[in-house]
């Protein structure tokens, strides 16, 4: 029988889980730990769900998938095995994924999930103009192979189809200033003032990176028409390197899946000094989504924008307290 973890470590696991993106940095997971068991229940938080912005809950789901596959890398480097099962009580919506930590001598460690730990805690969203630089064809099929293993697939698009999602992406900020109580989610989650030094959760101003004066690049600008103190304008990249996350389908399944492969390919990116940042602004209602596909094969659901350049990482975003989110039985 595999000795009881002790309460420290189930904590740590958590703690880097955790460290994962997710919409407006809500944080909509909880865990709770099984200590006979040694099982981890992770769990969607719905009191931090977006109904405006992400009314399916799509978003939600990748956010905690990105957690779970944080946690298995974590489980891996504390030399414990993870054994995942999706949706496993399908009675139970809420529960999104079972992790059994095993015993290592049942079956060897993953490797390349080891590899992996060290970006966890470097791993921050840039929202700061890139290099005019291109992001090497190796290093662009190494993140390909990254989704791939998890179920997912990374595309690169041509530039008719980057300006293609680029337009959708400024559809979407129009739609954002026309349409009333759209901005309710982003309000709600952005954190000004005094408030950026306390806060566990959301996005804090000094995290907004400055204004975009110019350029192409998908940044969201969280501050709106609100005054930031110090924030400054500057120009981002006329030709942004832009990857488009997809998964076969479009089920809560899916949306996992596609979780844990960004986190796989983010942190990948993160181990060779790529800055990266997300967005799902063009992505939030599924008609948009669709029209973000591959034109050429038009198969897939596209779940994830993504950013790759030389530049700056961002800085480190609040996280809730592990006692916030961690329940031991």
């Amino acid at each position: 029988m595999a000795p009881r973890l002790d309460d420290k470590t189930v904590a740590n696991l958590v703690a880097e889980a955790t460290a994962a993106p997710s919409m407006h940095n809500a944080q909509p997971w909880r865990f709770r730990f099984l200590s006979g068991e040694r099982l981890v229940l992770l769990y969607a938080d719905p009191e931090r769900a977006m109904p405006h912005s992400d009314p399916d809950n799509r978003a939600l789901h990748i956010g905690c998938g990105a957690a779970l596959f944080n946690l298995r890398v974590a489980a891996v480097h504390a030399g414990l095995v993870p054994e995942t099962r999706l949706l496993p009580e399908p009675q139970e919506p809420l529960l999104l994924a079972a992790v059994h930590l095993t015993d290592p001598a049942r079956r060897p460690h993953d490797a390349d999930l080891r590899r992996l730990h060290p970006a966890i805690r470097q791993r921050h969203t840039s929202r700061h103009p890139f290099a005019d630089k291109d992001v090497p064809e190796d290093m662009r099929g190494t993140l390909q192979d990254c989704a791939a293993r998890e179920g997912a697939e990374l595309l690169f698009p041509g530039a008719w189809h980057a300006e293609t999602v680029l337009d959708l992406v400024r559809d979407a900020e129009s739609r954002d200033v026309m349409a009333p109580g759209v901005n309710e989610d982003l309000v709600r989650w952005t954190r000004l003032g005094p408030e950026a030094d306390t806060a566990v959760d959301g996005v804090p101003e000094y995290a907004f990176g400055p204004r975009k004066r110019d350029g192409k690049a998908p940044v969201r600008d969280f501050a709106g028409r609100r005054p930031v103190a110090d924030r400054g304008t500057t120009t981002f990249e006329h030709t942004p390197h832009l990857a488009l996350l997809s998964t076969p389908g479009d089920s809560p399944a899916d949306w996992l899946r596609a979780g844990q492969a960004l986190e796989r390919v983010l942190l990948e990116a993160t181990l060779a000094d790529l800055a990266t940042s997300l967005t799902s602004h063009a992505l939030e209602e599924r008609e948009l989504r669709l029209l973000a596909r591959d034109p050429g094969s038009g198969t897939g659901q596209v779940q994830m924008v993504l950013r790759l350049g030389y530049g700056p990482r961002g800085p480190a975003t609040p996280r809730r307290p592990v006692a916030d989110v961690l329940d031991v039985v």
